[in-house]
């Protein structure tokens, strides 16, 4: 009996024993062979052959062109000793290099060596000389792409501000230093106002003239920007002493060749009620001081103006005006300054003491539509071809104002007038007590008016 068991148990330990070295067999299969030392990779692979360029490049010297290696024979080299950056010119950037991985020193000479291909990756500088990557051009488009043209100034698109005549920028010899600001005063020779800021004009121009006034510039900057920028340069604009900033206004207003006028605040027809003038607004109830530093104060508002206009926006200073005596000395004031008045009231006699001319039709009076302004424009046209010569008056620079002129504006040349500017338009002084030979003769001379 103890004989059999003894067989038994042999036989079950041979078993197990079969069975742990076919387990231990299977695991060895599928674990692989193990991964080879580098040291015995270096002394069981034989160093490659120096003959074949492609496969192992000498290092090149950096003033030499270096050599594309052929891509075909990339992979069996995956590292490369390290070389300088001009012996890779085909990439973007110099590349550091990786170590080679080489035999030790004890070894000999360290040679290039191929890991196994189940090892890391190969280094970064042997796959850019396996791979090289192309450099990225520039884009075509961004360089041969010529830099955009200067926006050319006062263009056709803009305004027709390049064929228009400039108005000279104010000229420091007409003017003097005053209590509130710079005024304006006859210069050498009795240089006026009037002939140094005047527009160009053929006077030998037989056609009927027409001239416009656009009053209450610079208190709305939008709207008068607007105005300067589109209406014809033979459009004169009178300047509320109130704008805030006309500087920029008077510049464009220059550039397109504009006649400049400033606005008097004069006491209007229900002063007290509502009509106001402003702070500023010369008065019948103040002496003739007092409305002689207002008035300074009004002509310092702006420069470079060739007179002046008694009408704020639609008020026409009635009651001031109504005094003849307080309104002559306002036009003597202005006569002896080199500038002119122009007498917002249709019907009321031109202006007493000093060049200028009086307003033939109020465009926006009694109605301020469009429709209406352009009626009045029609009426003023006709009335200049009944009478030689017409000028009207437009409280404000309203958007659908300016729209009315430009639109009849558009034929007038060709129906057989023109627009002209307030200078060509004045007449002597109806009356004038004692006025000074440098006041009358520069005006008279400088804006064709008879002698």
């Amino acid at each position: 009996m103890s004989r059999v068991l003894s067989r038994r148990a042999l036989g079950l330990f041979w078993a197990g024993l079969v069975l742990a070295m076919g387990a231990g067999a299977g695991a060895l299969h599928w674990l692989g062979p193990p991964e080879p030392v580098p040291e015995m990779v270096a002394q069981a692979e034989p160093e490659p052959p120096a003959a074949p360029p492609p496969a192992v490049p000498d290092p090149v010297p950096p003033s030499s062109p270096a050599a594309m290696p052929d891509p075909a024979a990339a992979p069996a080299v995956t590292a490369l000793a390290p070389q300088p950056p001009a012996a890779q010119p085909a990439a973007p950037a110099p590349v550091p290099a990786a170590p080679a991985v080489a035999a030790p020193a004890s070894g000999g000479a360290a040679s290039p060596i191929a890991p196994p291909q189940a090892g890391p990756p190969p280094p970064a500088s042997a796959a850019a000389v396996a791979t090289p990557p192309a450099p990225a051009p520039a884009p075509p488009a961004l360089r041969a792409a010529p830099s955009p043209p200067p926006l050319a100034a006062g263009s056709a698109t803009e305004s027709p501000a390049h064929a228009e005549p400039r108005i000279p920028p104010p000229d420091p010899e007409l003017l003097e230093r005053g209590r509130h600001g710079p005024l304006p005063r006859l210069g050498p020779e009795n240089r006026t106002s009037i002939r140094t800021y005047a527009r160009p004009f053929d006077r030998e121009d037989r056609r009927p003239r027409i001239g416009l006034i656009l009053g209450n510039v610079g208190l709305f900057a939008q709207h008068s920007e607007e105005a300067i920028r589109r209406l014809p340069g033979a459009v004169t604009l009178a300047f509320s002493p109130y704008a805030l900033r006309p500087e920029p206004l008077l510049e464009r207003a220059r550039a397109r060749g504009m006649e400049v006028l400033v606005a008097l605040p004069l006491e209007p027809a229900g002063f007290g009620q509502d009509a106001d003038p402003g702070d500023r607004a010369l008065l019948t109830g103040l002496s003739v001081e007092d409305n002689l530093d207002r008035l300074d104060w009004v002509l310092s508002r702006i420069q470079g103006q060739v007179g002046a206009i008694g009408a704020l926006g639609r008020l026409r200073g009635e009651r001031f005006a109504a005094n003849a005596e307080l309104l002559g000395t306002i036009q003597a004031a202005l006569t002896n300054r080199g500038l002119l008045y122009v007498d917002p009231r249709p019907g009321a006699p031109s202006p007493a003491r000093a060049f200028g001319r009086t307003v033939d039709l109020v465009l926006d009076d009694p109605s301020e539509t469009r429709s209406e302004v352009e009626r009045r424009l029609q009426e003023l046209e006709a009335l200049a071809k009944r009478q030689g010569s017409a000028l009207g008056l437009l409280g404000n620079p309203a958007p659908f104002f300016t729209a009315a002129i430009l639109a009849w504006s558009a034929g007038l040349e060709q129906r057989g007038a023109v627009l002209a500017p307030v200078t060509v338009m004045l007449r002597r002084p109806a009356a004038t007590a004692e006025p000074t030979r440098a006041a009358e003769s520069p005006g008279a001379a400088a804006n064709g008016v008879s002698r």
